[in-house]
């Protein structure tokens, strides 16, 4: 041996799967709220994501006369993922992903059902009843739910692919509030589990992948940063260093000090 420490996991093997689909990088993005395309195609470039969520019901995918997202976003390049954004009833987000697979085939879908204003909270009932509707059409479907490992249990034994807790309200920004909840869905699942919605900055996305989350999703923390580009960026670098660190294992929580160096004046020098 040559002395050498081998230094352990590195992201250069490491990738994710979903439906039958394999990823390197774990930061989704979306790609709403930008002032123009061409900024939604440079942030996205930026964060290095290889899946884009789509609002189907706010984004031109069928007139060529009008401006078009896959002109700044290459759907040969990137995975788009249909969501249900704006869907308040489960018969609307059904009807929404019906479309979005006769306009552009697409099977993989997020599946989003909101509660009233001013939170937006996760609609539980409504969303069990579009997936299971979904799930019928023989859609593979992304869930965004509530941080509640009960009623993510449920949504995975229902067929879901994928459980996307909320770390906080959408768009608010403030980050994961239930890391003791996140972890237990973590635990407890056998599909891939993404935070979804109130990461405002990279601490944010870093914590997520900490926790042991696949990957991370998010648009308005990147949208509404006075620099979308350099805030992608920032988002891929957090990303991967909350990787990096769960692959590691953090060292202990403990209530008292334990000294990197002994105090023991006999055994100075020794580490």
């Amino acid at each position: 041996m040559d002395g050498t420490i081998p230094a352990g996991p590195t992201l250069d093997d490491d990738s994710w799967s979903v439906a039958g689909l394999s990823f390197r990088s774990r930061l989704i993005v979306g790609t709403g709220r930008y002032k123009d395309l061409e900024e939604t195609g440079a942030a996205i470039e930026a964060s290095g994501a290889e899946i884009v969520t789509v609002a189907v019901r706010r984004v031109n995918l069928g007139d060529p006369g009008a401006p078009m997202l896959q002109d700044y976003v290459d759907p040969k390049k990137y995975t788009y993922l249909p969501n249900t954004a704006g869907c308040f009833t489960a018969q609307d987000a059904v009807r929404t992903l019906r479309l979005a697979r006769e306009a552009g085939g697409w099977n993989l879908v997020k599946l989003e059902v909101l509660g009233p204003p001013p939170f937006l909270y996760p609609d539980m009932r409504a969303t069990f009843e579009a997936l299971e509707a979904l799930i019928k059409d023989g859609f593979q479907v992304m869930v965004y739910c509530s941080d509640d490992p009960i009623a993510a249990k449920r949504l995975e034994e229902m067929g879901a692919v994928a459980v996307m807790p909320l770390g906080a309200p959408i768009g608010s920004g403030l980050g994961i509030q239930n890391p003791v909840m996140i972890r237990a869905i973590i635990e407890n699942a056998k599909v891939p589990v993404l935070v979804d919605a109130g990461v405002g900055t990279a601490s944010d996305a870093a914590l997520a992948m900490e926790l042991g989350c696949d990957a991370v999703l998010m648009n308005s923390a990147i949208a509404h940063a006075r620099r979308p580009v350099l805030m992608a960026r920032a988002m891929k670098a957090a990303v991967e260093a909350g990787r990096l660190a769960f692959l590691a294992g953090r060292m202990p929580k403990q209530h008292q000090a334990d000294p990197s160096s002994p105090l023991d004046k006999g055994v100075l020098g020794r580490n």
